[in-house]
């Protein structure tokens, strides 16, 4: 009998359901008795003993669900090794939670917060494979995430909405678009949403540059304009402060986000009407699309086949198109940035695509 636990953890994304299901499927056929665990809220089930037997019924017709069938919820990791309010050890509670079930590996879904843990369980001792979830793709070791694809489609498809209320109203529109410290999903939903400037947290701004550029569309006989902002776009200024000086300044923020500050100071240099909008929670959620559904099926696949070796301590990378198992040890904690002197960045600025830089 070969025993499975599973849980989601972090953020949800559009296309969970269809990694279970990948990793599921490809036990199911290949092992002759087979239980799973599914741990219910990420973490929190596994701490506190929250869990349900799982059937091939739990599975089917979720290819295209969005979510996650067993809940999620963020677990911080630096408080991992802190007691809870009555003192319960989570590190310890989790190993008791594995080893009362006599489990033989368990499957975590999540993005960077979620691996390091995944990491100090390998560490403790578990058998333990990753899957690399996340809208941001900023996971180490992989090329890609699943769910990414899916949040680049809703926030390119925001952009492209914007579009022609933008034109029709000779306005300058900011959309942000999620990504707290790297760009990807603005950068790629930027450029497929043909926005004129994009704002990376990898590339700080020169808002006079910002300005210039609009400036350049307009006396193009462009009327409009549209910006791609990450969430955690930053100025040059900001850039050059002391961490500590910078999270005092956000302190004292009057504005909801950088995309109203930038907002404010382009109508204050252009005398031009600038609008926000924010495709916000909308780019995680909805049916994972087809790009995903088959991502999430191959490494799904791919953990179950690691699972049935018997290799684990691994995430299951996408590299070149191809399946690779990754030593969590050599990629937990690590972010994929966007590189600013990327061939990618400097194609992109080619066709006249303003950083702010």
């Amino acid at each position: 009998m070969l025993k499975i636990g599973m849980l989601t953890s972090g953020g949800d994304c559009q296309a969970l359901n269809a990694a279970m299901r990948g990793v599921v499927k490809g036990l199911s056929e290949n092992v002759e008795e087979l239980e799973i665990y599914g741990f219910e809220n990420g973490y929190r089930g596994l701490i506190y003993g929250n869990y349900r037997l799982l059937t091939s019924r739990d599975f089917s017709g979720i290819l295209t669900r969005g979510g996650t069938i067993l809940g999620s919820s963020r677990q911080p990791f630096k408080l991992m090794r802190v007691p809870d309010e009555n003192g319960l050890d989570k590190v310890e509670a989790m190993k008791q939670t594995y080893y009362k079930l006599q489990l033989d590996c368990l499957v975590i879904l999540g993005g960077n917060g979620t691996q390091k843990t995944a990491n100090l369980l390998r560490e403790e001792g578990l058998n333990i494979i990753h899957l690399p979830k996340t809208i941001d793709n900023d996971i180490y070791g992989t090329d890609i995430t699943f769910g990414f694809q899916s949040a680049v489609d809703i926030a390119t498809n925001a952009i492209d909405c914007i579009h022609t209320t933008a034109a029709s109203h000779n306005r300058v529109f900011i959309v942000e678009v999620m990504g707290h410290k790297v760009g990807w999903l603005t950068l790629y939903a930027g450029v497929a949403g043909g926005a004129d400037i994009i704002l990376l947290p990898e590339i700080p701004y020169d808002i006079n540059k910002v300005v210039e550029a609009i400036q350049k569309r307009s006396h193009a006989g462009k009327g409009f304009t549209i910006l791609a902002v990450a969430e955690g776009a930053i100025s040059k200024e900001d850039a050059a402060l002391e961490k500590k000086d910078y999270k005092a300044k956000v302190a004292e923020h009057r504005y909801p986000s950088v995309s109203y500050e930038v907002a404010a100071q382009i109508e204050e240099a252009c005398g031009t009407e600038v609008r926000v909008a924010v495709p916000g929670h909308t780019q995680r959620g909805g049916s994972p699309c087809p790009y995903d559904r088959v991502l999430c099926t191959r490494l799904g696949s791919a953990a179950a086949k690691a699972i049935i070796d018997g290799e684990f301590g691994v995430m299951i990378a996408m590299i070149n198109n191809k399946t690779k198992r990754v030593p969590l040890g050599d990629v937990a904690g690590k972010l994929k940035m966007v590189d600013p002197n990327s061939q990618m960045i400097k194609e992109i600025k080619r066709t006249g695509i303003s950083f702010g830089d």
